[in-house]
């Protein structure tokens, strides 16, 4: 009785020591069988991320602010000054046969007589950059002022045209001996980054120069990996159009890789020297710099639009055409008037703005600059005065858009916003 029970625990034990082992070897088991397709996945995953790699729209000019992977590749950046002119087309259809983007510095007074090239320009996937109004060196460099006013013409005048506002500018004849640090600082405290370049074609050292010439000058070696190479497509230089197939036929034979440039990587800058500092510009006043300069650079962050409502009008203020301070939409007077239909006229004697917000009203809103008072004008006659916040930002006179709808007559303003967008509505 006793040798049968101890035999039957004996049986129970090693049922149970066999239950054991099966357990352990299911769950080690399992692991190893998941554990296995995971890293094969890993692998895969990394083989199939490293295959799909796509090159970026803007590369870098300069070796330091490349990533380490890719410091080894050579990169040449077509840039084209002085356009768009009628040899631009011929340009356009060079870099499209070769599959090649490019840089183009515009001219203001040239985007106005071809809007349709800048159009091209931009839809085909270029770079643009603003390269000022009208290239005059004796204004431009006689002051910072002159140049500020150029940039921001030409920009207008982009922005018109395409929607976009470029932060890289170019100096007419290159920053060396034109720009100091009052020019330097300045323009990056407005937002903008400013690009010279280390190969110069030599298109425009005089009339007429040849094509053989610019390809000599082109195929120029430079030490780092980054070429940014000054060409020229204004009236008079069509010879850089013809050598510019056997340009890009050299660097291509060189190993280079074509890019476009960005204002988010480090520039290229000549230093400033004795002649630029022996000019002796006096810096512009701090009011100045405060009403022109310093809220620039908000137009180029990344945000939300304001959608504008007026009855059945929609405007869209873009950021940095707007500010939101205090749980209130500041607007610029001119801008939102102008885009309702309406006018708006600045007596820099006064400093006073007259606004109409609609082409088809009577009444005009007089926002003094100075006291900070808005006055309603109907049918000539002053009807009420209240206090309102105004600020001079990017030479425009700017106020609380609900302060600027309720004098006008308006009487409810809503205000929301989504994912996509902000938006104000005005009844």
């Amino acid at each position: 009785m006793v040798k049968r029970l101890l035999l039957g625990k004996k049986r129970v034990a090693c049922c149970m020591f066999s239950l054991l082992l099966l357990m352990l070897f299911s769950f080690f088991g399992e692991r190893a069988y998941f554990g296995q397709p995971q890293s094969v996945y890993a692998k895969a995953s990394v083989y199939s991320a490293t295959q799909q790699q796509v090159e970026p729209l803007y590369t870098s000019p300069s070796p330091k602010s490349k990533p380490a992977a890719e410091a080894a590749k050579k990169t040449v950046y077509l840039t084209f000054d002085d356009g768009p002119s009628a040899l631009t087309c011929k340009v356009l259809d060079i870099l499209k046969k070769n599959n090649i983007k490019a840089t183009f510095f515009v001219l203001g007074e040239q985007v106005k007589r071809y809007p349709e090239v800048l159009q091209r320009i931009y839809e085909e996937g270029h770079a643009i950059g603003n390269h000022t109004y009208d290239h005059n060196y004796t204004e431009l460099y006689s002051g910072f002022p002159v140049f500020w006013n150029q940039v921001k013409q030409t920009e207008e005048e982009i922005n018109r045209i395409i929607g976009v506002r470029p932060q890289l500018v170019r100096a007419p004849g290159g920053t060396a001996g034109h720009f100091d640090d009052i020019y330097f600082r300045l323009m990056k405290q407005g937002g903008y980054v400013v690009m010279d370049w280390n190969v110069d074609s030599g298109d425009s050292t005089r009339r007429g120069v040849p094509e053989s010439e610019i390809i000599k000058g082109a195929e120029t070696p430079v030490k780092s990996n980054g070429a940014v190479l000054l060409m020229h497509d204004g009236s008079g230089h069509g010879e850089s159009v013809k050598a510019l197939p056997e340009i890009i036929a050299w660097y291509k034979s060189k190993g280079y890789q074509f890019g476009v440039l960005s204002p988010d990587e480090e520039p290229i800058q000549f230093k400033v020297n004795d002649k630029a500092r022996q000019l002796k510009r006096s810096a512009p006043s701090e009011l100045w710099v405060q009403s022109h300069v310093a809220g620039n650079a908000a137009l180029f962050a990344i945000g939300k639009p304001l959608k504008l409502e007026v009855g059945p009008q929609e405007t869209t203020l873009e950021p940095g055409e707007y500010l939101y301070e205090n749980g209130q939409y500041l607007v610029p007077v001119r801008a939102v008037a102008e885009r309702l239909g309406g006018t708006a006229v600045w007596d820099s004697k006064t400093q006073t703005a007259g606004v109409t917000l609609l082409a088809d009203t009577d009444t005009t809103l007089q926002i003094d600059a100075g006291s900070g008072l808005l006055t309603v004008v109907s049918a000539g006659k002053e009807q009420s005065t209240r206090s309102t916040s105004v600020s001079l930002l990017n030479d425009a006179v700017w106020i609380p858009i609900r302060d600027l709808f309720d004098s006008a007559g308006y009487a409810r303003i809503a205000a929301s916003e989504n994912r996509e967008e902000r938006r104000v509505k005005v009844f």
